[in-house]
């Protein structure tokens, strides 16, 4: 017969050692969503919340912009991460064999200088959201 077992308190966040009949479930960390928005906000980046997405956050730094969503592994990265265009995330994409930021009609040049900055973005932003 199985055991019910209610946890509460730190347990919310984070499964200790526990011993279920012959299962033994061993510290598993959960990530806090709410820590990895703080390590973000602190590493300089901006959070902001859309409209359009509500069940994202929106993470900005240097033009670049990402959505985050709750996930079984903390705060996940929505997609593509891409350049700020106005209120508007243009995605990276060919347009007559050159690669550019379109969202829409609107285009903007995907420069070497801007694909370092998108890609020092992504980066940074993973290294946050993993951090323990």
């Amino acid at each position: 017969m199985a055991e019910r077992v209610m946890l509460h308190g730190d347990a919310a966040s984070r499964i200790s050692t526990l011993q279920i009949s012959s299962y033994k479930i061993t510290d598993v960390p959960m990530p806090d969503s709410a820590e990895q928005l703080q390590r973000l906000y602190t590493a300089g980046f901006e959070l902001q919340i859309f409209e359009r997405y509500p069940k994202c956050v929106g993470v900005m730094r240097d033009n670049c912009v990402a959505l985050l969503v709750p996930g079984v592994d903390g705060l996940q990265i929505l997609g593509t991460p891409g350049w700020r265009m106005g209120e508007v995330m243009g995605v990276l994409t060919e347009r007559e064999g050159r690669r550019v930021f379109q969202a829409k009609t609107e285009i903007v040049e995907a420069t070497e200088e801007r694909l370092a900055i998108l890609q020092r973005f992504r980066d940074d932003m993973a290294g946050e959201l993993r951090e323990a």
